[in-house]
């Protein structure tokens, strides 16, 4: 038997399989939809699915030779054995998997979007009224949902993927992969990523995480598995559009970016050969460009600010004068 190539092929998601998480709703409703139309058989992992996800899964439920799946399997992403179960899920309805991309905020179909919302938010801290986040958790160790979604989440599911790449069961249909059989992760960062903003730090941090972490991700090309991810502006998806705290920051003049406008680049950062390993891509209103980690301008063009944003920091300030602030008790 002849060996298999060594050299690098490009890559195309025809024909491929994608796990995608908080692909119910937002940008990653946006680009599951489009890698279905591009032949690419989808597994969507989320807490739940908005009409418009289940819609999509519907009409790509069936199993037809030469169309596409969608499939839906129900994931808490903090949930590092249900972080698992999607894989073996996708090996047993697709044979296996060669794109994962990992939604940070976490749009899910009940509606709590991760952007600093009341209840994981550095300014009501652990065992405040608003904070869902414990002072004094049963195990002892404490956890900012905020940064268990937006951070450890996608961490811990791109170890799975190279672990299985690297280790497919033996009846993969994806095979092991290899600079002839290329694997893609694409992140979701943002432009919070390089900016600060006392309303969020919290998210702030996570993004400016995930943007490091892809970065440090840029050797894996050697193997032929490439990290790399997108860094959006402000995006018109439910994340703003059913949260009155976070609308307020936005004025009437502001552009927004559309999700569809993302998940092209999302497409790019997987078949587009200029775009290599550890390449954050930002997206603003109309277009693209590399965001370097040294001495970069920061975010450039339309769909990349808040106007209101004052709003919100005075509303911290509110908060910080009341008393006993984050006094917490026994």
């Amino acid at each position: 038997m002849a060996e298999p190539p060594t050299q690098p092929v490009p890559f195309t998601v025809h024909g491929k399989t994608a796990i995608i998480t908080g692909a119910g709703s937002g940008i990653n409703y946006c680009f599951a939809k489009l890698l279905l139309s591009r032949n690419c058989n989808v597994l969507i992992a989320d807490l739940g699915l908005r009409p418009e996800a289940q819609k999509l899964v519907d009409d790509y439920a069936s199993k037809e030779d030469g169309k596409p799946r969608c499939a839906f399997v129900k994931t808490d992403v903090v949930q590092w054995p249900e972080l698992e179960r999607m894989f073996v899920v996708a090996e047993k309805e697709f044979g296996g998997v060669d794109i994962v991309s990992f939604v940070h905020l976490l749009l899910v179909c009940p509606g709590a979007g991760i952007f600093e919302p009341h209840w994981t938010n550095f300014w009501h801290p652990p065992g405040s009224a608003a904070s869902k986040d414990s002072p004094h958790p049963a195990d002892g160790r404490g956890h900012y949902a905020l940064l268990d979604i937006n951070i450890t989440h996608p961490i811990r599911c791109t170890q799975l993927a190279i672990s299985r790449w690297l280790n497919p069961p033996p009846d993969s249909k994806t095979g092991k992969v290899a600079p002839s059989n290329p694997k893609r992760v694409v992140h979701i960062s943002s432009i919070a990523g390089q900016a600060p903003s006392f309303s969020a730090p919290l998210y702030i941090a996570s993004k400016h995480a995930i943007s490091g972490f892809i970065r440090s991700m840029g050797e894996l090309d050697r193997l032929g598995i490439r990290v790399n991810g997108v860094a959006p502006g402000v995006i018109r998806t439910p994340l703003w559009l059913e949260h009155p705290e976070k609308m307020q920051m936005i004025a009437d003049s502001d552009i927004w970016v559309e999700p569809e406008e993302v998940a092209v680049a999302m497409l790019r950062c997987c078949e587009d050969e200029e775009v290599v390993g550890g390449y954050v891509m930002e997206v603003s209103k109309g277009k693209t460009r590399w965001v370097g980690w040294r001495d970069d301008p920061g975010p450039r063009g339309e769909g990349n600010s808040a106007s209101n944003s004052q709003n919100t920091i005075d509303e911290v300030f509110g908060w910080l004068e009341q008393p006993g602030w984050g006094v917490v008790g026994e």
